[in-house]
C-alpha cells in the first residue's frame, strides 16, 4: 500500500477547518493526524504528531507565520503551506521567509488544494495560479531580485517552464505540455532558481516580474 500523507490542519474557523478535513479524508493517501486552532496548538502538534505537512491559517490567534517559523526552524522536515485570504505580496513574500513551501488562497477548489498539499509533499513549492498571475502583472515595487546580467538571462526553454510555473503546473504536467522528461524539466527549473537568485518556485514567479521589466526597459535605451 502507498505511503499516506501525514497532514495537521490548523485554522481558528471551525468550519473552514472541518470544511477542510471532510475533503481530504476523501483521498486514501492523506491521513489527517490532528487539527488545531491556534499557533501555539500549531507548534505542539508539530511536536507531538510529527506530520508530512500542515495548513496553517495566515490569521489565527497567535500569528500563522510565528508559527511557521518556529515549525521550519525547529522541525525542517515538515512542509508548511499558508492557507489565506490575503491577496498582499508582502504577505507571500513574508510566508516564505518564514518557510513555507505553499501559499494558497481559501477560495481554492477541493480538486486544486489536493492537488497543491501533493505537489507540497512531494517537494515542490506551490502558489494559487490567480495568484501567480496577479504577482506577475503587479508592478514591480524593488529590484532586489532583478536579473541586471545580461549572462543570466533566461533562455527561451526556461521562459516556457516559468510561464507553466506561474500556472501551477507540476514539474510532470509541465514535462508533458512542452514534450519533455521530467528530469529535463527539473534541470532547466534548477537553471531558473540559479539565474533568478531564488530559493524555489514560488519566489522565481515574484522575481520575474523585474526582470522582464529590466530587459524591456535596457531595450527601450
Amino acid at each position: 500500500m502507498k505511503a499516506q500523507i501525514r497532514i495537521a490542519v490548523v485554522d481558528d474557523h471551525p468550519i473552514m477547518r472541518e470544511a477542510i478535513v471532510n475533503r481530504l479524508h476523501d483521498e486514501k493517501d492523506f491521513k489527517v493526524v490532528a487539527t488545531g486552532g491556534t499557533a501555539a496548538e500549531a507548534i505542539s502538534i508539530a511536536k507531538d504528531h510529527a506530520p508530512h505537512l500542515m495548513l496553517l491559517d495566515l490569521s489565527m490567534p497567535g500569528g500563522g507565520l510565528c508559527a511557521a517559523r518556529q515549525i521550519f526552524t525547529t522541525f525542517p522536515e515538515i512542509r508548511i503551506v499558508i492557507l489565506t485570504v490575503s491577496e498582499r505580496r508582502e504577505d507571500v513574500m513574508a510566508a516564505l521567509e518564514a518557510g513555507a513551501s505553499g501559499y494558497i488562497l481559501k477560495g481554492i477548489s477541493g480538486p486544486d488544494l489536493v492537488k497543491s498539499i501533493r505537489s507540497v509533499a512531494l517537494g515542490e513549492s506551490y502558489v494559487t495560479p490567480e495568484f501567480a498571475a496577479k504577482l506577475l502583472a503587479s508592478p514591480a515595487r524593488d529590484s532586489k531580485n532583478t536579473v541586471a546580467d545580461p549572462s543570466k538571462r533566461l533562455t527561451v526553454r526556461e521562459e516556457q517552464i516559468l510561464k507553466e510555473l506561474s500556472r501551477g503546473h507540476t514539474n510532470r504536467e509541465i514535462a508533458a505540455k512542452l514534450n519533455l522528461t521530467e528530469k529535463t524539466v527539473k534541470h532547466y527549473m534548477s537553471g531558473v532558481l540559479q539565474k533568478l537568485s531564488v530559493r524555489n518556485r514560488v519566489e522565481a514567479i515574484v522575481a520575474s516580474r523585474g526582470m522582464y521589466e529590466t530587459v524591456s526597459d535596457e531595450k527601450g535605451n
